[in-house]
C-alpha cells in the first residue's frame, strides 16, 4: 500500500509559494528540497490540510485564502515603540524587518513603517498576512514510520 502523507509524516518536497498575480515570493525547485515533520508549524495548518493524503510523486498547485497561510491583517498589532529601544547597532529605516523579543522569551518579527522624531511605528503583522497565496508542492518522499520508545519502569 502507498504511503501517504497524514498530520504526523516526515516529508520530503519541492514547493513554491506565490502571489495570486505570480510573483514568485519562494521557492526550493531549483534548490534542496524541503523537509517538512507535519505538525511542527514549519507550515501553516492551511498548508498542511493542502498535502495531506498526498502520496509519493504527487503534484499540487493550489490557492490558499489568507485565513489559511498567515491569517488577516490586524490593525492592532502595528505598535509606536521609542527609538531609544533601537541599538547603535540596529537602528530602524523604514522597510526594514526586525526580530523582537517577547515577554515570553519567544521571538516577533516586525517591519518599520516609520520613524519619526523619537518613535518608530512597527507593524507585526506577518509581511503576507491578508494575501491569498499560490501553494505548489511536488512530493518527494514520506516518512510515516514511528518509532516508540518505551520508558524504562
Amino acid at each position: 500500500m502507498t504511503e501517504q502523507i497524514n498530520l504526523n509524516s516526515l516529508v520530503l518536497m519541492h514547493y513554491s509559494l506565490a502571489m495570486t498575480n505570480g510573483t514568485i515570493i519562494e521557492s526550493s525547485f531549483d534548490d534542496e528540497p524541503l523537509q517538512v515533520t507535519m505538525g511542527s508549524g514549519q507550515l501553516t495548518d492551511g498548508m498542511e490540510l493542502a498535502i495531506v493524503g498526498l502520496e509519493e510523486d504527487a503534484e499540487q498547485t493550489l490557492t490558499l485564502t489568507s485565513e489559511q497561510c498567515f491569517g488577516e491583517r490586524d490593525e492592532s498589532n502595528i505598535h509606536d515603540m521609542d527609538l531609544s529601544d533601537f541599538t547603535d547597532e540596529l537602528q530602524p529605516e523604514t522597510g526594514l524587518t526586525f526580530n523582537f523579543g517577547t515577554d515570553e522569551g519567544l521571538e516577533i518579527l516586525g517591519t518599520i513603517r516609520s520613524v519619526k522624531n523619537d518613535t518608530v511605528e512597527v507593524d507585526f503583522n506577518h509581511p503576507l498576512a491578508g494575501h491569498a497565496l499560490v501553494f505548489s508542492v511536488k512530493i518527494l518522499g514520506i516518512n510515516n514510520t514511528h518509532v516508540q520508545i518505551e520508558a524504562d519502569q
